[in-house]
């Protein structure tokens, strides 16, 4: 994902007036995604791609915030999505069970829409850069396996079967930046008046 498309959210908050509120807080930075349930999270999160952040509210009908929560960090796909609750001021919100779980954070009903725009644009700047390290790591792991190279050219030969030039491979694969020159051994070979005539000017 790039840094420029909106960042997704996904909402389950069962009462209508707390959704809206939270819906003029995000928008339009973000994309809203409101669901209804705690299996309609679930199911939502199934599809690609997945969101930059969940955001609960403890007390559900369904299914509360605690389970759903769970269930997300014990998949190894969503495990890496953060998880923000909601909780009232007038409820009791077991703090230590909550982190304990994987959430990230939690922010309290009335919004204080400071606080609110930027807990949730700190932990969707964080999630962003976490998954650039993975895909970065993913990159260095491919390239850390067994790489066939022409004992000849030195092409290198693609996950496809395809032979390609070294610089056109890694700059394919990484951010490297290539500049090209001549060795002195290459130079001496392919031009070898260039050192003759060096040798005697």
């Amino acid at each position: 994902m790039s840094a420029d498309e909106k960042p997704v959210v996904i909402i389950l908050e069962d009462l209508s007036e707390n959704f809206h509120a939270l819906m003029a807080l995000l928008e339009p930075s973000c994309s809203m995604i409101p669901v209804t349930g705690g299996e309609a999270v679930l199911e939502r999160l199934e599809r690609e791609p997945l969101p930059d952040l969940v955001i609960l509210d403890i007390v559900m009908p369904d299914m509360d915030g605690y389970e759903v929560c769970s269930r997300i960090k014990e998949n190894p796909v969503t495990a890496g999505v953060p998880v923000i609750f909601i909780t009232a001021v007038s409820e009791a919100m077991d703090d230590a069970r909550a982190f304990k779980l994987g959430a990230v954070d939690y922010i309290t009903k009335p919004f204080n829409p400071l606080t609110v725009r930027a807990r949730i644009r700190t932990h969707i700047k964080l999630s962003r850069t976490l998954k650039e390290l993975q895909t970065a790591l993913d990159e260095i792991e491919a390239l850390s396996g067994l790489i066939p190279i022409c004992a000849s050219c030195k092409k290198i030969r693609d996950d496809k079967g395809y032979w390609r030039m070294v610089d056109t491979y890694f700059s394919e694969r990484s951010k490297a930046v290539f500049s090209h020159g001549i060795c002195p051994d290459c130079r001496e070979s392919l031009y070898p008046e260039y050192d003759k005539k060096k040798a005697g000017g």
